[in-house]
């Protein structure tokens, strides 16, 4: 017989694992099943649109999706329109995938007026649960902490002006949103020195492309030491971001309208406000006279003129209902991606991969490596247990609760679709903005 597998969260995790699977030595069926009428996950919602060349790697997904072996059943709320027991009863096993969406907090007084990263991502994604308008509040001096490539995306994306995007995917509303800012300045806020800025090299560069925008490298906190030096002897990317930032301290300004400052070892204290506004942002300048760029406050505090703070500290996932969940570490507990009961014990055909795994960390490419382990566990322990086994169970289940399964088909009609929104003006496609549009373009 055929082994049935049910992936849970359609994004670059899942469809890694669909293709791992297809690819053994066992014979194997798997459906993937997506909230979203579109697959690809953190790929479409959560790459800045000025990235196209990270956007590439949907062609390569979308490749394991046309695969025989392999159904993609979008539109399908895990929890409402189907629960964890239903699944075992159609497949074998379960793989869980559903990422991070959420936005990591600061811990900090006044946190209540920041905005999250993950929200002002999916907002210039077009996200079809997101609201369609972002208020920039009339802001011309924000900050941004963090030191990632999300906080880069979101600095870029800030600074940049509306007609820089006019070249994306951004539908008109995004692009309406960032025609009507007024943003001038934005201010990058890392906790430690710059030897363990997170950023990866290229995407650094990228920053400085913009005719539009100058990057200030500002030299206060710019320290490198020893344990510093050590630390980039062992991270050849880490090297590579400390060189780049270093040929840009000091620099002279050329006078571009719009500047992204980066400011190194400032730790965020609070954010400040009055009537529910921010006023300004205030960090304890820190050192590091510790391994591993742990740092100490020195006692000396700087209050920043801004009237916005996005918080880009990282992605958290949510628990899913029916699954154990690990709260200190927003993860479905797990052994190698054997999810785990209370006591420990593994929970027969039940399975994670991706940040829902082990965390929002790493690229986009290192969940192969994460799905092949899931895969190779749930090969070596699964049965054939499913008492109902057909694809066509599966679709009488949804179809009886009137649930509007959106397929491969329906998604390859939306595709074309966005296309064709963006041959007039010369542009590779314009993303559709909302669920029922997406649901009318690929019926």
């Amino acid at each position: 017989m055929t082994l049935r597998v049910a992936i849970v969260g359609g994004g670059p995790a899942g469809i890694y694992a669909a293709d791992i699977l297809t690819k053994s030595d066992v014979d194997v069926s798997v459906d993937i099943l997506e909230r979203l009428p579109a697959p690809f996950g953190l790929v479409r919602y959560g790459v800045a649109p000025d990235h196209p060349r990270i956007k590439e790697i949907i062609k390569a997904l979308d490749r394991v999706l046309a695969k025989d072996e392999i159904r993609f059943l979008g539109n399908i709320d895990f929890g409402s329109d189907v629960k964890l027991e239903d699944l075992h009863a159609y497949y074998d096993a379960v793989i869980f995938s559903t990422g991070a969406k959420a936005d990591r907090d600061l811990g900090i007084a006044g946190e209540e007026l920041s905005l999250g990263a993950a929200d002002f991502v999916s907002w210039y994604d077009a996200h079809p649960d997101d609201a369609p308008t972002w208020d920039f509040e009339d802001a011309t001096s924000v900050a941004v902490v963090g030191v990632g490539n999300v906080a880069l995306d979101v600095a870029r994306v800030l600074a940049k002006t509306a007609d820089e995007m006019l070249v994306t995917d951004i539908p008109a509303q995004v692009y309406q949103g960032l025609a009507a800012k007024k943003i001038t300045d934005v201010h990058v806020f890392a906790r430690r020195g710059p030897a363990y800025a997170k950023f990866s090299p290229l995407e650094l560069r990228e920053l400085n492309h913009s005719p539009n925008v100058e990057v200030i490298v500002h030299p206060e906190g710019f320290d490198v030491d020893a344990h510093a030096m050590e630390h980039i002897g062992k991270h050849k990317a880490q090297k590579m971001v400390l060189d780049t930032l270093a040929n840009w301290v000091g620099r002279d300004e050329v006078g571009k309208p719009h500047r992204i400052h980066l400011h190194f070892c400032e730790a965020p204290t609070e954010i400040l406000g009055v009537d529910g506004k921010v006023t300004a942002f205030r960090t304890e300048r820190t050192h590091s006279p510790l391994e591993d760029g742990n740092v100490e406050g020195t006692g000396e505090f700087t209050d920043w003129e801004v009237q916005q703070v996005y918080r880009a500290i990282g992605y958290r996932s949510e628990a899913l209902p029916g699954l154990p969940w690990d709260q200190r570490n927003a993860v479905i507990p797990n052994d190698e991606g054997k999810v785990l009961d209370l006591d420990g014990n593994p929970i027969p055909g039940t399975f994670v991969t991706g940040w829902i795994k082990r965390g929002p960390v790493g690229l986009i490419g290192h969940t192969k490596s994460d799905a092949a382990q899931t895969v190779a566990h749930l090969l070596a322990t699964t049965t054939e247990t499913a008492p109902q086994r057909s694809p066509e169970a599966v679709d009488t289940y949804f179809a009886e609760r009137g649930v509007e399964v959106f397929d491969h088909t329906n998604w390859v009609k939306l595709d074309q679709h966005e296309i064709s929104l963006g041959e007039p003006a010369g542009r590779i496609r314009v993303k559709v903005p909302t669920r029922d549009e997406m649901l009318a373009a690929g019926r």
